[in-house]
């Protein structure tokens, strides 16, 4: 089966015998089973892995888009400089000039770079692309996050006419 990889390591996690839990709808056949790799091979550039139980193409269309999860020890820690799963990322304060100004509450992995869902102080959710320009430190023991944000991307928009609009006179 052709495999989209989310992991920066597959020759790590796809060695024959590896294990996997599958996400997939409750009435699949599929469903609450697990998948054992066989092997793992490169076609153009496209990960293909081959899994026990999975015999043919019949076998293989039955887990079109599913997801494939690894157990992983969410104690262990990034083998990788500055890499951080996404459970130690969300929770933590987000800090700008030692004040802190929101929390994290979910990252998206995009195709140009990760970004973070920051909800601010105030309640409002702001858009923070996870870059080291912008956020130049993730501390997770101290559990905050510094942040170097271009100018206006934390403040509140201002409104540049304060003078509220002149009232509409009535037709006599």
């Amino acid at each position: 089966m052709k495999v989209e990889l989310f992991t920066d390591a597959p020759e790590r996690r796809f060695t024959p015998g590896a294990r996997f839990s599958l996400q997939v709808p409750t009435s699949s056949t599929w469903h609450g089973k697990t998948l054992e790799l066989i092997e793992l091979k490169w076609y153009n550039t496209h990960p293909v892995a081959f899994f026990k139980d999975v015999l043919d193409r019949s076998a293989a269309e039955t887990l079109a888009k599913a997801i494939l999860w690894v157990d992983h020890d969410l104690a262990e820690p990034s083998d990788e400089e500055d890499a951080w799963y996404d459970h130690q990322l969300v929770g933590l304060s987000v800090v700008r000039d030692g004040v802190k100004v929101g929390e994290v509450t979910q990252v998206d992995h995009l195709p140009a770079q990760d970004l973070l869902h920051i909800t601010t102080t105030a309640g409002e959710e702001i858009l923070v692309p996870f870059v080291k320009a912008i956020v130049p430190s993730v501390d997770i023991e101290a559990g905050t996050m510094t942040v170097t944000p271009p100018e206006g991307l934390f403040e509140s928009v201002v409104d540049d006419d304060p003078e509220p609009p002149a009232p509409a006179t009535p037709n006599e």
